[in-house]
């Protein structure tokens, strides 16, 4: 994963509350111009709830998903790498899955929300944790994980229910593409379900417009191709 130093922003973008693991969670909610649409979780990179994150929800919202990201990290945002790395670390991956389990529910329990499952996109360590929660969390329809880092061994993927599309980038030093392969052949083998696994010219976080390492032409096509998914999966 990238050490370059994120730009200061603080406090963690939130706007709403929920109950999540036997506690009060936090996120940022973003609703489509009708008011009503299928759910999709936007779960963080290891830095935090950031502007991108919220700003992907609202891109989102715009498509007519309504929009969660739920903020894992309790209101704290990295600023640096070596930062972000003992944030990541100090949260387990087994509470990571609980808070985001209990965002599914939430999520489906709001009037504006039309479908019955949800959607989960995730970034770095948010597309590690998309394919944690798919992995046991069957609300979940739609997971698209865009370079997403797993820490440590990999879910059992026997209950898998959830189409996946996944964006990872040839030139990704931390997630190279004989990895995304056997990530591949694991989830078929265990699930029966093949993952869409797309390698796009570009390094590490080339969704992030506001990190050196974007690239706009792959983000466009990972965008284009990720909401189309979420259209045919969730309705």
């Amino acid at each position: 994963m990238p050490e370059q130093p994120q730009p200061a922003e603080t406090p963690a973008r939130q706007n709403v509350t929920f109950p999540s693991a036997g506690a009060t969670a936090h996120g940022y909610l973003a609703l489509p111009p009708s008011g009503q649409g299928p759910g999709v979780l936007v779960i963080q990179e290891w830095w935090g709830l950031t502007d991108h994150i919220a700003d992907v929800a609202d891109r989102l919202a715009a498509e007519g998903f309504v929009a969660l990201a739920p903020d894992l990290y309790g209101g704290s945002v990295a600023h640096d790498g070596d930062e972000a790395l003992r944030m990541m670390k100090a949260l387990p991956v087994s509470r990571g899955v609980e808070l985001l389990s209990g965002a599914v529910g939430h999520l489906l329990s709001l009037p504006e929300v039309t479908s019955d499952t949800v959607g989960a996109v995730g970034f770095c360590m948010g597309g590690g944790f998309v394919l944690y929660l798919a992995a046991v969390e069957p609300r979940v329809s739609a997971a698209v994980p865009f370079y997403g880092v797993v820490q440590g061994a990999l879910p059992d993927f026997s209950g898998l229910r959830a189409q996946i599309l996944g964006h990872y980038g040839e030139r990704d030093r931390s997630i190279p593409p004989k990895r995304v392969d056997e990530l591949s052949a694991t989830i078929r083998r265990q699930s029966g379900i093949t993952p869409d696994f797309r390698l796009h010219p570009a390094g590490h976080a080339f969704f992030n417009d506001r990190r050196p390492s974007h690239d706009p032409d792959s983000a466009a096509d990972a965008w284009q191709s990720t909401v189309a998914f979420l259209r045919r999966q969730l309705g």
